[in-house]
C-alpha cells in the first residue's frame, strides 16, 4: 500500500477545544477512507495554541524557530490538509490567519484541503464559505466541496452527533478520494529563496 500524509491543523484556543474535537473526527474519518481506498494514512496533528508564541515571534522577526519551522514543513510537505478554526466575529481566529500568513508562497498550491469550523450557534456556519473557503482559494489550494461546521448543539444528543458524523464522513470521503488519485507530494526545497531581497528589506 502506498502512503499519504494528512496534516491536521486545529486553531482552537482553549483546552478542551471543540475545534480539536472536530479536527480529530475529520482526521479519523479521512484515515478510514484512505485505508478503504488502499492507501496507508499518516496523520500529523498540529494544535496551533501550542505554537502561539512562535507564530508571533515569526511574524515580528521574519524567521521561524526550529520547532515552528518543522510545523510549517509538516504542512507544506503533506499530501492533504484538514484545517479547522473557531469562528470569532464571523471569521476565522487571528491565530489561525497568522499561521496561514506564515506559510511560504505557493506551498499550498494544488494541495487538497478540507475546511472545518466551530462556533456557538449554527448561524456562524456561513463563515465556511465567506471566510475559510476564500482564504484557501487565495493560496490556490484545491478546497473540497464539503466543509464541516459544528455548533455547540451538534455535540449534544445522539441524533445531533449522528448528523455531524454524516457530514464528517462525506467530507472525509471527498478529501481521501482527491488525495489518493494524486502522486505523493514533493516537499519544497527548504533552502530555496521565495522572498525577494527587496521584500525582505521592506519589512512591513
Amino acid at each position: 500500500m502506498s502512503e499519504r500524509t494528512i496534516a491536521v491543523v486545529s486553531g482552537g484556543l482553549r483546552q478542551p477545544s471543540s475545534s480539536r474535537l472536530l479536527a480529530d473526527k475529520l482526521a479519523a474519518a479521512t484515515g478510514e477512507e484512505l485505508t478503504r481506498l488502499g492507501v496507508t494514512p499518516k496523520i500529523e496533528v498540529i494544535e496551533l495554541r501550542h505554537h502561539a508564541h512562535d507564530i508571533v515571534d515569526n511574524l515580528l522577526t521574519g524567521f521561524p524557530s526550529t520547532a515552528f519551522g518543522k510545523v510549517v514543513e509538516t504542512v507544506t510537505a503533506a499530501d492533504g490538509l484538514v484545517a479547522v478554526s473557531p469562528i470569532f466575529t464571523a471569521s476565522y481566529s487571528g491565530l489561525f490567519k497568522s499561521f496561514v500568513d506564515l506559510l511560504p508562497d505557493g506551498s499550498l498550491a494544488g494541495k487538497p484541503v478540507l475546511i472545518g469550523a466551530t462556533g456557538g450557534t449554527a448561524r456562524h456556519s456561513l463563515a465556511l464559505d465567506h471566510a475559510l473557503r476564500p482564504l484557501f482559494a487565495y493560496t490556490r489550494s484545491v478546497v473540497i466541496p464539503t466543509g464541516v461546521f459544528a455548533a455547540s448543539e451538534d455535540w449534544g444528543g445522539d441524533e445531533a452527533v449522528e448528523r455531524l458524523d454524516r457530514r464528517v464522513r462525506r467530507a472525509a470521503a471527498e478529501l481521501a478520494a482527491e488525495v489518493a488519485r494524486r502522486d505523493p507530494a514533493v516537499p519544497l526545497d527548504p533552502f530555496a529563496l521565495r522572498t525577494s531581497f527587496e521584500d525582505l528589506l521592506a519589512g512591513d
